[in-house]
């Protein structure tokens, strides 16, 4: 096996955690080896662990990551006052994220399977901000629209990142048309 040797551990713990994450991603955390990971990255196994401890040290720095990814596409829509488009840019979310973030995302949504990573409340402020939104838009249960607004787009960024939908600039016309308050 050929060992990448780097000048400094900044640029080797990124090559690490840009590996892990991809597959993390493809093939989920219990599934992927650090031994796997060593390979796939082309360093020693010892390397992962001097850098991150352990597995779980080196996901725990993947979803660091992907929290700070996940305040920067958040903080617009939690800032917006205006109802209408609080709604809107949520629903556009999905469709704003690049496709060289979906391994991020793909983990993400795997991860919510695991009860020990999921963690629902660091999506509290968004839900308590669309069911203000609803509230103030006088709908009449504003938590359970908040709600499905969640469900459907967490459905439609599912679907994205496994590309199952095949023009996705029409499905967010429709998206938006379909969901955005009259």
């Amino acid at each position: 096996m050929w060992v990448i040797t780097y000048k400094n551990s900044l640029n080797a713990s990124a090559h690490i955690l840009r590996v892990a994450l991809r597959l993390f991603a493809a093939k989920g955390y219990d599934a992927t080896t650090t031994l796997r990971i060593a390979k796939a990255a082309d360093v020693s196994e010892g390397l992962i662990f001097r850098h991150f401890g352990s597995k779980q040290g080196l996901l725990e720095a993947i979803l660091a990551q992907l929290l700070q990814r996940m305040q920067q596409l958040l903080g617009p829509i939690l800032m917006e006052t205006e109802p209408r488009r609080v709604i809107e840019k949520y629903l556009a979310l999905p469709f704003e994220i690049p496709e060289s973030e979906y391994d991020y995302w793909q983990l993400q949504f795997r991860l919510k399977w695991d009860p020990a990573y999921f963690q629902p409340e660091k999506l509290k402020p968004l839900k308590d901000k669309l069911t203000e939104t609803y509230r103030t838009l006088g709908y009449a249960d504003p938590e359970l629209e908040a709600q499905l607004l969640i469900q459907v787009t967490d459905g439609v960024a599912t679907d994205l990142l496994r590309k199952q939908i095949a023009d996705p600039v029409a499905y967010r016309s429709f998206v938006l048309s379909t969901f955005s308050p009259r």
